[in-house]
């Protein structure tokens, strides 16, 4: 293995990973998310998530207002609810504290049923 090769693997290993996964509350556009974070393939615990979103649709049009999300029962996973204003594709922004320190963007298409990342 080069060195390039070698120095990207392990910026790759460090970099949080993210898998969220939304539920509609029955309350139009609401959702409950739970965002489980890892990182080198262990949970990331004990960080300190801001959670924001927009429509990359409609820059600064249609975003959600930061809000903190709660730790959940289970290692790296965290609790916090979205409020949207329209179904669609929406930008959902993580901004990590604690432990880490870094920002995620995770694309994903909102409808009726709930949440589906894209690709």
């Amino acid at each position: 293995m080069d060195t390039a090769t070698f120095l990207l693997s392990l910026v790759l290993a460090q970099t949080p990973q993210a898998d969220l996964r939304c539920t509609p509350t029955g309350e139009d556009f609401i959702y409950d998310c739970t965002v489980t974070l890892a990182r080198g393939g262990k949970p990331l615990e004990r960080a300190e998530i801001t959670v924001g979103a927009d429509m990359p649709s409609m820059p600064m049009a249609h975003s959600v207002r930061p809000s903190k999300a709660r730790p959940g029962t289970k290692p790296g996973e965290y609790h916090f609810r979205l409020d949207l204003e329209m179904l669609g594709e929406w930008a959902v922004k993580l901004r990590l504290g604690g432990p880490v320190r870094d920002q995620l963007t995770l694309h994903y298409e909102f409808d009726s049923q709930g949440a589906t990342r894209r690709k």
